[in-house]
């Protein structure tokens, strides 16, 4: 099979977003950029044009901007972008006040709702009303116990209105786990539900509420929207009132957009948390808006009237990515549940029915409907669905096959990634550039991405550090309650002076196409080599009989030997053959070093609320240390599997 799957045409080249801001780029600065190339180039090295042009292209707003846009710039941490400016975040995602649709939302096969811009408008007007008749003001925190619907939106946009912090977790997260997110953070008001669906069942956690608020002294109100069940019960959870009695008093007016620093905090996330209490990630205003708009509109070109679908939960960063592309006038497209339920095929349900021009999903999420050898290119239209998007984990290059041929054959798809901690991509989708097997098309626009060895030198077609050489606008504000700044640095600098090392092992090609092999502190180091996690999956999971695997090195007679656990399809078992089989396919597509030493069969493997495998959490256990913060699992119960193995004993 070639390694050209996608190629666009012409006309959607010179259409592109991309393009056309390419040559205005070229007539303002009396340029000649060829090429997404050299915009790529420019946009690195005038870095102090290239933001102040997506400002002015895209039409942002803002009380000032101010005249300085990039101040101590030679410093990581501590450059300023704009410190002169203020604005507002809602203001810049309310671009739009008409009757078409802004949100649409589907809870697996039993809610489906929509909301209108203008609807919304009213929405978010009564909602920050209400807000500021709690006495809320600029610089509180409110938190969202929520799933991806409607009512979090308006939440989310109503507390950035009035210029104070918004952070939220997903219904299925446990009470430690909440505590231990937002309890740091000491929110004054919390919006959560009655409870969820998922995979056909109501679940009810109004229980898990109760418990949240007597452990968190700061919340004084407690808005409950009434989901799940019949009739909304606050009865038990101190402060509670109903969704629907909180901003009733209130009439529908012009919205009061509250003008902030450009660095004024937006956004709480939060680190997985696996090692640890979870790290409390801060995240500026002006820098979250230039960031996912840059993405939104030039990387994955959208425009207005488009339907944009990202299948995430609220406590992972992609919800939060996703709300930047109502600032590109584009209708988003929620949705809440098991993406399986009641069959494997309610997304793509979803993407006919609603017209999905952007499909974003996980890599997990597209193995596992290879795994069940579903085929929606023959079951729906999908006609409207110019691009597919995916992250989490990295894309196998056997995922890139499956899509073209059994989801869609013209179509962008783009391997994206990046992280919480800046809240956007270092590499993803561009819309004028081929699509190669198995490669992230691009580094993004206004980052200077390169590669590391251990030296601290840059290195093209060899395996390295991932790092940012300069600064960027979404870089974090800081970490909360870090005065001076030292858990910050040391999360991102201290491999590297004033570099951003961003944690993981990759390869960047001539062109600028890069491949993730893994976390760098999940590699691998049998006899000294580093070995990456995702080559050993990539192998594995080709072959029929494995459902899914996770990889770790144990300390072992001086040394690391790799040990490979796998997850088994419905009617197989773990043979002399089989692991056979297994070491064949990995020396033969890898290296005699990547063989396991181990292989060993198990029912289930931890993974995160986000659906990322937990490579260190597994080394802990299997090492007997403990995992500190299992509340960050969504099957922390996955852990015991790996406990006290004989297996591992010899």
């Amino acid at each position: 099979m070639s390694d050209l799957l996608w190629q666009p045409s012409p006309t959607r080249v010179k259409n592109a977003n991309v393009t056309q801001f390419r040559n205005w780029v070229n007539e303002k600065h009396d340029l000649k950029l060829g090429s997404f190339h050299a915009l790529y180039d420019w946009s690195v090295a005038h870095k102090e044009d290239f933001w102040p042009a997506i400002i002015d292209y895209v039409g942002l707003k803002a009380e000032r901007w101010g005249d300085r846009v990039l101040v101590d710039g030679d410093k990581m941490p501590g450059a300023q972008f704009f410190p002169d400016a203020r604005l507002n975040f809602a203001e810049n995602l309310l671009v739009r006040d008409d009757d078409t649709d802004a949100l649409v939302f589907w809870g697996e096969d039993k809610v489906k709702s929509r909301i209108s811009w203008c609807d919304l408008n009213i929405a978010v007007s009564k909602f920050s009303q209400a807000l500021r008749a709690e006495g809320i003001v600029k610089g509180d925190r409110i938190c969202g116990y929520m799933p991806n619907m409607i009512e979090t939106v308006i939440a989310m946009l109503a507390t950035t209105a009035i210029g104070a912090t918004w952070s939220s977790a997903s219904p299925d997260f446990g009470v430690q786990g909440v505590v231990d997110r937002f309890g740091q953070i000491e929110p004054k008001i919390m919006i959560t539900v009655d409870g969820y669906h998922y995979n056909g069942k109501s679940h009810d956690i109004r229980e898990k509420v109760r418990d949240v608020i007597d452990r968190i002294d700061s919340i004084q109100k407690v808005v409950i929207v009434n989901y799940a069940f019949d009739g909304t019960n606050t009865t038990g959870i101190r402060g509670g009132v109903a969704y629907d009695d909180f901003i009733a008093p209130f009439d529908a007016r012009k919205i009061a957009f509250e003008q902030v620093e450009f660095n004024h905090p937006l956004y709480v996330m939060f680190s997985s948390g696996t090692t640890g209490k979870p790290k409390c990630i801060v995240h500026g205003t002006g820098g979250t808006l230039l960031k996912q708009v840059s993405e939104h509109v030039l990387h994955c070109d959208v425009i207005p009237g488009d339907r944009v679908f990202y299948f995430t939960t609220c406590g992972w960063m992609m919800w939060n990515w996703l709300m930047g592309g109502l600032a590109a006038g584009a209708t988003l497209l929620l949705y809440d549940g098991s993406p399986f339920y009641p069959s494997g095929n309610i997304l793509f349900d979803y993407a006919d029915a609603e017209g999905m021009t952007l499909f974003g999903t996980s890599a997990k999420y597209i193995d596992a409907l290879a795994k069940a050898d579903l085929k929606p290119r023959e079951t729906h239209d999908l006609s409207t669905v110019r691009a597919m998007t995916s992250t989490g984990s990295p894309l196998a290059p056997e995922s890139f096959d499956y899509v073209y041929r059994d989801i869609r054959h013209d179509i962008h798809l783009a391997s994206i990634s990046g992280g919480t901690d800046i809240l956007g991509c270092f590499v993803l989708a561009c819309p004028v550039l081929p699509v190669k097997r198995g490669i992230i098309q691009t580094r993004a626009l206004g980052l200077a991405v390169d590669v590391f060895d251990d030296a601290g030198k840059p290195i093209r077609n060899e395996k390295g550090e991932l790092v940012c050489t300069a600064p960027f606008p979404s870089m974090p504000v800081g970490f909360w309650n870090d005065p001076d700044g030292s858990r910050y640095k040391d999360a991102y600098f201290n491999r590297f002076e004033n570099i951003w090392c961003h944690g993981d092992y990759v390869e960047l090609d001539d062109d600028g196409g890069m491949v993730i092999y893994g976390r760098s502190d999940a590699t691998l180091n049998p006899g000294g080599v580093r070995i990456g996690t995702a080559e050993i999956y990539r192998q594995v999971e080709k072959l029929p009989e494995i459902q899914e695997s996770i990889v770790i090195g144990q300390e072992w007679d001086n040394d690391v030997r790799v040990v490979l656990f796998i997850v088994l399809r419905e009617k197989y078992q773990l043979d002399e053959l089989l692991m056979d089989r297994i070491r064949k396919q990995i020396r033969n597509n890898c290296t005699p070093r990547h063989v396991p030493a181990k292989i060993i069969a198990v029912a289930d493997i931890p993974r995160t609320k986000s659906g990322k495998i937990t490579e260190l959490a597994v080394r802990d256990v299997v090492h007997g240390r403990p995992v500190k913060n299992q509340e960050a699992l969504a099957n922390p119960t996955a852990l015991e599997l790996f406990a006290n193995l004989p297996e591992l004993r010899g």
